[in-house]
């Protein structure tokens, strides 16, 4: 999870279940990765580099409005564990500050930690007298919020929600801050932070940035917008923005990174992501932080071991994918999103330890969706052993697994469809049925948004070549080995398995080429990266 295209649906869902069967949900809350609130309380400075943010609030203290404002640029930047220290820091300057607790609550909502944010909510709405109506509709836009996320599935509640954003607008129309929320709500769910939206949310972002011209949240809001819905150009130009007004967040340059990324400038990219690792290691060895509790760094780690990947630099590719498997997964995306390392073994033909890793997913996650990988993956290492019959078994309680997940988010996860299609591919059925199944899957994996899905699929398809080469389904080798081109035409592997193909079909010029191609795309990769020419009948 785009990245929070899942964490945002995932998100949702705990939160509702959190706030209307808390006994019954205890369980699976408490497996979560919480960050102790010695962390989250202790005190905290006031810092440089992280992007400049004003919102003129009721509070005594000067200090404390500057300490509101850097939670207020924390929380914008996804930096959960400041923005809660920097609200905490308000409020021991002004007891009584309404808007810190408000923000706190949003806070605790990034962390997982709902009973905290409804609480911390609870105490924002006790100073509502002392507000001004601005400040009021703002905690009554979070009222209904916080009542759409109690019953997510009653659109009655959503419209409610909206129009409340819409209703203060009306009433203060120059007002940056709720432009920006009416893009929230626009987006379909509230927690999705400029990710989940379209066309029509890019306006509202453009209208907070007309009214607040230096306002970098604007920017990065746009920016994850953009993203996914283009152009790439415009979206790395928000990204770039975004890094200039924010240098020391990590997040910042993470999202240049991926930019980059998606326009083929895969060393920059690269670049980014170690800027973004050196300033989260600095970070946890100054402030005596685990970086277990910090969410960003396994998804930084996962991004910086596909693009090493992507260029063939595969021993670096190693240790961040190993890295980021180790780190636990606080909410059932990260688990999901922790097959990028199983994946990787696969593509490396390493199956058994591909296999191993797989079971890991499935024997300790706590999530649906990391077991429905877990499956998933389990059966595609089979496969590569010729365990056939253990592959099947492997697809069916991948499918058990799924019939635990809403059907929105089954949408998002092709990956039961890619099992079957290669079990199919496998057992050489890809006469219309076989290859339509697959060809299907193909378009569903290259249609999900985000940087992560973006950067995984190239290596999907690439395994959907290989399997179909090794069993003699060429026709599909091809078609696939193009539709890597078109998806990144600045990856050697996806020339490299169309030189493959005409090799197969006696075209030695275009073989030439494209293996030329290839070796051009792999120059700064290690040494013997290239897949075997040599195929298995």
């Amino acid at each position: 999870m785009q990245i929070f295209a899942w964490f945002t649906f995932a998100a949702l869902c705990l939160f509702s279940a959190a706030v209307a069967r808390p006994q019954a949900q205890h369980g699976a809350h408490e497996a979560a990765v919480r960050v102790p609130s010695e962390i989250l309380e202790r005190p905290v400075p006031l810092r440089q580099g992280i992007g400049k943010i004003h919102e003129e609030v009721t509070t005594a203290s000067p200090e404390a409005q500057a300490f509101y404002d850097q939670g207020l640029a924390y929380l914008h930047s996804f930096v959960w564990i400041e923005a809660a220290r920097s609200f905490h820091q308000a409020l021991r300057l002004d007891t009584s500050f309404g808007m810190a607790y408000l923000g706190l609550s949003d806070a605790y909502i990034g962390l997982q930690e709902f009973p905290e944010a409804l609480k911390a909510f609870e105490q924002a709405q006790s100073f509502t007298q002392k507000l001004s109506d601005r400040e009021r509709a703002r905690m009554t836009i979070r009222a209904r919020q916080l009542d759409y996320l109690r019953d997510s599935g009653n659109l009655q509640k959503y419209f409610a929600y909206r129009q409340t954003v819409g209703d203060a607008l009306s009433a203060s129309p120059k007002d940056p801050w709720l432009w920006i929320l009416r893009g929230f709500a626009d987006e379909g769910s509230p927690l999705a932070h400029g990710q989940g939206g379209g066309i029509d949310t890019i306006a509202f972002y453009e209208m907070a940035l007309k009214f607040s011209p230096g306002n970098f949240v604007a920017h990065h809001y746009l920016a994850h917008t953009l993203e996914n819905h283009g152009p790439a150009k415009e979206a790395l130009e928000e990204s770039e923005t975004y890094v200039r007004m924010a240098p020391a967040i990590p997040h910042a340059h993470h999202i240049v990174g991926h930019n980059l990324r998606s326009l083929g400038r895969t060393e920059e990219a690269i670049k980014e992501f170690l800027k973004a690792e050196e300033l989260e290691n600095a970070y946890y060895r100054a402030e005596n932080i685990p970086a277990q509790y910090d969410w960003h760094h396994a998804h930084n780690l996962q991004l910086l071991g596909l693009t090493y990947q992507a260029l063939g630099q595969i021993k670096a590719a190693e240790v961040a994918l190993r890295e980021a498997f180790s780190l636990p997964a606080p909410i059932d995306l990260a688990e999901f999103n922790r097959r990028a390392w199983p994946q990787f073994l696969l593509g490396r033909d390493r199956p058994q330890e591909a296999l191993e890793a797989a079971q890991e997913m499935i024997d300790k996650s706590n999530y649906a969706m990391g077991r429905f990988a877990g499956h998933t993956l389990a059966g595609q290492a089979f496969l590569a052993m010729n365990r056939l019959e253990n592959a099947k078994s492997s697809l069916t309680m991948a499918e058990q697994e799924m019939e635990q997940l809403p059907a929105s988010v089954i949408k998002s996860l092709p990956d039961a469809g890619l099992l079957r299609a290669e079990i199919m591919i496998c057992e050489k059925n890809w006469d219309n049925r076989g290859n339509a199944l697959i060809e299907r899957v193909e378009e569903e994996m290259l249609a999900v948004p985000g940087p992560d899905a973006w950067s995984e699929v190239l290596f999907q398809l690439e395994r959907i070549a290989k399997v179909a080469r090794q069993v003699g389904d060429w026709e599909l080798a091809g078609s696939t080995a193009r539709k890597m081109i078109q998806h990144d035409s600045s990856y050697a592997g996806g020339y490299f398995a169309l030189g493959l193909v005409a090799e197969h079909q006696g075209d030695a010029p275009t073989a030439r080429q494209e293996f030329a191609t290839a070796e051009k795309f792999w120059s700064k990769a290690d040494s013997g990266v290239q897949p075997s020419r040599v195929q298995k009948p």
